[in-house]
């Protein structure tokens, strides 16, 4: 643990267990989340294609396409931004796992060019029906967009995954690699010749994760990852001809999601202009517009923008978006603001915001406080992370976490019998989910750790996925702050000897 600090190192360590815990499918023989067993081993049967594998999402069983695939894209983007960190800590192996997870899935649910199957599961039976995955009897159809029957939002979400997975397996495995900037080129292609709107071709999903964005965001996010994977002038010339048209130059936001990208693809459009690489003067130009709405983000984050347009704070000093899962906004937040200082750092620039200009330092440090408030640093001395310090939710909104492990007890528990035994108990969970980030704190600081309040109390992947980069990007600068203590001290010692 860092002396007199926060343990980032073990924070990161519980998060890969985190995406352990929410596998479906057939567990691998080094699964180290034991209490977890085989689950969804038909999933796709009834449709004649096999969707076995991937993550649950969150603390219910349907296999959501665009949730999964933003997850694997922050993923990626953290082992891409803070690889080394991660190598460092002895944890890429498991980051690497973590991804393939979810771009095998992938590979097996697009079965053609233009098909690409985005659920598994049914949420309103699954939602009245409170079992462990082994023992699931909900439906499990599945649904696909195709032709007629588009999807754009999933299908660049997919695309920007794969394509960002595939840089990330570039070096270790060339032929996966490939294989995923193919899918994702595909992919990319269909979502963007077939436009439309998922949640209308889908409407099993419009009552849990509906596009409220739209699909531009996923296109402009999509086209610069293939950007980044290929170094393909024409996913420039894309992003430039469609930046207005799209919204991408247009909106002026407060926060970043797995529905609204718009802050993601303007802080990597940014990162474009300031790696400093050869630019025409229309795409220096239309950049320069990404970077100006990316820096509005950010100062809205810093409080740095006029009175209005910035982002409420608790009390305790946690970002504020909305009172349902407010740590997403939060995490994402804070992704951003780590990477963007480092490309603040790398290009010797400083943020332009309305109260003047921000170093990279400042919003390194803000990202660190929100980072810590997570940990425990907070009004409640809670961590939001749970399983890591003393004290963090044990009634965490989770079928598989709220009721006794298969291995332990293989009868079976039917869907009221869920609801009867376990759902309503008032003691803590049976198995630590470990690593995953709670919906969070209200307005006022305020928690109420309680099964039953899953606004709080639920995780999701996506929140623990853009932490990943942060922890190791924490841990690194916590490394360097000792290793500087070290070195001075052994200069006074050496001096002292001198002087005797």
């Amino acid at each position: 643990m860092a002396r007199g600090g926060l343990d980032y190192r073990d924070a990161l360590t519980k998060s890969f267990l985190y995406f352990e815990a929410q596998r479906s499918g057939h567990l691998p023989y080094n699964q180290r989340v034991t209490w977890r067993g085989h689950s969804g081993l038909t999933d796709g049967l009834e449709q004649g294609v096999d969707l076995v594998g991937g993550y649950y999402d969150a603390g219910d069983h349907i296999k959501f396409g665009l949730p999964m695939a933003f997850t694997i894209t922050m993923l990626s983007w953290s082992i891409l931004e803070y690889g080394t960190e991660v190598k460092n800590m002895e944890e890429y192996g498991h980051a690497l796992e973590s991804i393939k997870w979810g771009t095998d899935y992938f590979i097996k649910a697009h079965t053609q060019p233009n098909v690409l199957w985005v659920q598994v599961g049914d949420g309103d039976a699954d939602h009245y029906c409170w079992q462990r995955p082994e023992d699931m009897t909900t439906s499990r159809h599945s649904y696909r967009i195709d032709t007629d029957n588009p999807g754009s939002e999933v299908a660049a979400e997919t695309a920007a995954a794969m394509a960002a997975a595939s840089i990330v397996f570039k070096q270790s495995d060339p032929h996966y690699s490939q294989l995923l900037l193919r899918h994702a080129q595909q992919l990319f292609k269909f979502g963007d010749k077939y436009r439309g709107k998922y949640d209308k071709s889908v409407r099993a999903v419009k009552s849990y994760y509906p596009s409220v964005s739209g699909y531009g965001d996923e296109l402009l996010w999509a086209a610069l990852w293939l950007h980044r994977a290929t170094g393909s002038d024409r996913y420039m010339k894309y992003l430039v001809e469609n930046a207005d048209e799209f919204g991408g130059t247009g909106w002026a936001i407060s926060e970043f999601s797995w529905d609204i990208k718009y802050a993601g693809v303007q802080v990597l459009a940014s990162k474009l202009l300031m790696e400093g690489r050869e630019l025409t003067k229309n795409q220096t130009s239309k950049l320069e517009e990404f970077r100006s709405k990316a820096e509005y983000y950010l100062c809205s984050c810093l409080g740095k923008n006029n009175d209005e347009n910035n982002v409420r704070r608790t009390p305790g000093g946690l970002l504020f978006i909305r009172q349902w899962n407010n740590l997403q906004y939060v995490v994402g937040a804070t992704f951003l603001l780590t990477a963007f200082s480092d490309y603040l750092s790398g290009s010797n620039h400083q943020l332009r915001c309305p109260t003047g200009p921000v170093p990279a330092e400042e919003l390194l440090s803000f990202a660190k406080s929100q980072a810590d408030y997570i940990l425990g640093s907070n009004p409640e001395g809670l961590s939001y992370l749970v399983g890591f310090g003393p004290k963090y939710p044990t009634q965490v909104h989770h079928r598989a976490a709220s009721t006794v492990a298969f291995k332990e007890d293989k009868g079976f528990i039917g869907c009221i019998q869920g609801f009867d035994v376990w759902y309503t108990r008032r003691i803590e969970n049976p198995n630590v989910l470990t690593g995953a980030i709670v919906g969070g704190p209200n307005a006022l600081d305020a928690f109420d750790d309680r099964r039953g309040n899953y606004m709080q109390t639920e995780a999701c992947t996506y929140n623990t996925a853009p932490m990943v980069g942060v922890f190791a990007k924490l841990y690194h600068l916590e490394q360097q702050k000792e290793e500087q203590k070290e070195q001075l001290f052994e200069g006074l010692m050496q001096g002292q000897r001198s002087w005797i």
